[in-house]
């Protein structure tokens, strides 16, 4: 799934299909196929966006960050040396060089592929 608020272009959620907020929540055959899902978009964002480096992780609980505390997901940034810009200092505001209905085209076409 998509970020709608992305950090950068490509930014991924892996979520499992069980309505949890916490990983004891997960049986392991559910704990199992999430990592397995984690692995392969780990895989597609790497071949469709060639980054430098990644961003893996998870936010469990509102004061942790989570934006849908209900419902926990992983989050895959795909990283480049110098991503960050003067944007969000200045101006509150950041700039996306591509729009999301583009990097989904990209990421469907690399998970099709993989």
């Amino acid at each position: 799934m998509l970020n709608r608020y992305p950090y950068n272009s490509g930014h991924l959620m892996v979520i499992p299909r069980a309505h949890v907020a916490d990983l004891d929540l997960l049986g392991a055959e559910e704990l199992h196929d999430l990592h397995e899902e984690l692995r392969l978009a780990s895989r597609v964002l790497r071949a469709t966006y060639q980054p430098e480096g990644l961003n893996i992780g998870m936010n469990l609980g509102r004061v942790a960050g989570a934006g849908i505390a209900d419902h926990l997901h992983y989050h895959l940034v795909p990283r480049w040396n110098g991503d960050t810009n003067f944007m969000p200092v200045l101006a509150d505001t950041r700039v996306m060089i591509e729009h999301l209905d583009g990097a989904w085209q990209r990421l469907r076409a690399g998970f099709e592929r993989a």
